[in-house]
């Protein structure tokens, strides 16, 4: 237990850090499909990962350590190499970038600015950014809509082994048996990531794709059939994973400014990864598993599909009235650099809807 703990900490920031540094460096509707494929390296994740840590468990014995111990040792290895090389090959913002030459880094800076990102200039800390990113809604309705899906997330590696035992299958079938729904939401995940991007209609994304969610857990919840369920883990997976994607660049599309939207990220994943908690403890008496079915199901109801409805109707509103002048006097007798500090508060700052 203590080891998992500090194993968290180190890997907390992890999402939300690699996130937020894609946002930094591209333009907002450059940034879905490059989250969705990141993201979607966690589907192939769990496709692989049991093959790999069964393919690893061969070398029980060797130089005197059992099976398990070399999967700890193998893909630790792997991951202390790739943070060490991090120190050279991640650089923070494009203003800083030592790999760009002047011509390149002009042009990153500029594709930047001209889609209204302070990111292109590197800002100092201030307490005000946390305090601006504490209250602005977008935020805590980016908490309700990503726990929507989050907690689904951490739900499904519960009970699919579940399902796949029901049709009759174990050990390396079963493992297969376990890709396909990975798979499908991995590449569903890259394309909702480009259709969002090229539509800019990240909220009827969500709405859409939801629906599947919504859809598979109801298979689950109301059938016996292992064949059906089966099938609804499919729709399960399908309706989850996209939405994870998905929702975090809408949020960071919609939040400006360095320190602001790094905050806003934060309270948004962490509280989405807070509610794995409640996974972890609704799952209980197999096969037909009642009570976690139907407190995901509401969960992607109330808080993925409620909350994604409510944020665009809300941002729909605000571009009206940015777009009628209604906010025009937030930058009255103010001078450019005053009116770029306010960030996404600028009248002419449209969001991502």
């Amino acid at each position: 237990m203590a080891a998992r703990w500090f194993l968290g900490l180190a890997e907390a920031g992890l999402f939300p850090g690699v996130n937020y540094y894609l946002s930094c460096w591209y333009r907002r509707s450059e940034f879905g499909i490059r989250a969705a494929i990141f993201f979607s390296a966690a589907a192939v994740s769990g496709s692989f990962g049991g093959l790999l840590a069964a393919a690893i468990e061969n070398m029980n014995g060797l130089g005197g350590r059992p099976g398990w111990a070399w999967i700890f040792i193998l893909e630790g290895i792997v991951t202390v190499l790739f943070g060490a090389a991090s120190v050279w090959f991640v650089h923070d913002f494009p203003d800083r970038a030592t790999f760009l030459s002047e011509v390149d880094r002009a042009r990153v800076i500029r594709r930047l600015k001209m889609d209204q990102q302070s990111s292109a200039e590197h800002e100092e800390f201030k307490l005000k950014y946390v305090w601006a990113a504490v209250k602005d809604y977008k935020m805590w309705l980016g908490m309700i809509i990503y726990m929507g899906c989050d907690m689904p997330l951490y739900a499904f590696s519960l009970f699919l082994p579940t399902i796949v035992s029901e049709l009759g299958y174990a050990t390396t079938k079963a493992q297969l048996l376990s890709v396909p729904p990975y798979a499908a939401a991995a590449i569903l995940t890259v394309s909702i990531g480009f259709i969002a991007d090229r539509t800019r209609q990240r909220g009827l994304c969500n709405i859409c794709v939801s629906f599947l969610g919504i859809a598979g857990f109801a298979m689950l919840l109301g059938s016996d059939r292992a064949g059906v369920k089966y099938a609804g883990t499919f729709l399960g997976a399908l309706g989850i994973y996209p939405c994870i994607a998905n929702t975090i660049t809408w949020i960071s599309n919609n939040i400006e400014g360095v320190y602001k939207r790094g905050v806003v990220l934060g309270f948004v994943i962490g509280w989405g990864n807070l509610n794995g908690i409640v996974s972890s403890n609704i799952y209980f008496k197999k096969p037909r598993y009642v009570a976690g079915h139907a407190t995901v199901m509401a969960y992607m109801i109330v808080c993925l599909l409620g909350g994604s409805i409510v944020l665009e109707v809300l941002l729909r509103r605000e571009n009206k009235a940015r777009r009628e002048g209604k906010r025009d006097y937030l930058v009255e007798g103010l001078s450019e650099s005053e009116r770029e500090a306010l960030g996404d508060r600028r009248p002419d700052f449209m969001y991502t809807l």
